[in-house]
C-alpha cells in the first residue's frame, strides 16, 4: 500500500489475535551504511532487541501478522516493506523524510552532547541532556505516529524504537 494509499470498503485492521500483530524480523536497508560508533551500533541492537521483545504493529487493511519489516531510505523518502512471517510482499508505505530532518539533526547535535558529557560531566549536567535527548526522541516517536496514522498502527513504545532506527539510517558518509 503506497503513500495516500486507503484500504478497500469494509477493509480495516486485521481481525484475529492482537499478538499476532507485531513485527518479528526487522532488517535495515544497509547499503549505504558507513561505519558508525560504538556507541550508535548499541543503541540500534538495543532498539531492535528490545523492539521484537514487544511492540505493536498493524497495518491498516486486511492484514494478519506477525510481521517482517524492512526499513530503509530511498530518494528522500522514508520505507516500510511489509512481509508475512513467509515472505510474502504485503505492501510498502512510503514516508516523505522532509517533516523529519530537524528533529533527526537537533537529537544527533544532543546525542552527541549527551556521549561526550558521559565522560566527564557533572552527573545533574548529564541528567539535563538526558532529559533533553528524551524529549526530542519523544517529538521524533509522536511524529512518526502521526505520520503513520491510517497507514500503520503502532504504539508509543514502537514509535520510539523505530524511531532510533530511523535515526540510525540517517548517518550517512
Amino acid at each position: 500500500m503506497a503513500e495516500g494509499e486507503t484500504p478497500a470498503e469494509g477493509e480495516g485492521q486485521a481481525a484475529g489475535n492482537q499478538t499476532s500483530q507485531r513485527i518479528v524480523d526487522i532488517t535495515l536497508d544497509e547499503t549505504s551504511v558507513v561505519r558508525r560508533s560504538p556507541d550508535v551500533e548499541h543503541e540500534r541492537a538495543v532498539a531492535i532487541y528490545d523492539l521484537l521483545e514487544e511492540n505493536v504493529f498493524a497495518p491498516v487493511g486486511d492484514y494478519s501478522g506477525p510481521y517482517k519489516l524492512h526499513l530503509g531510505i530511498s530518494e528522500n523518502r522514508l520505507l516500510f516493506d511489509i512481509r508475512s512471517e513467509g515472505e510474502e510482499a504485503l505492501g510498502t508505505v512510503v514516508l516523505p523524510l522532509s517533516p523529519f530532518r530537524r528533529i533527526v539533526k537537533d537529537y544527533f547535535t544532543v546525542c552527541e552532547s549527551y556521549f561526550q558529557a558521559i565522560k566527564s560531566a557533572s552527573p545533574s549536567r548529564i541528567e539535563a541532556i538526558d532529559m533533553g535527548r528524551r524529549g526530542l526522541h519523544n517529538e521524533g516517536s509522536d511524529l512518526l505516529r502521526s505520520r503513520l496514522d491510517g497507514k500503520i498502527e503502532i504504539d508509543f513504545d514502537t514509535a520510539r524504537r523505530l524511531f532510533t532506527l530511523i535515526c540510525v539510517l540517517h548517518i550517512r558518509g
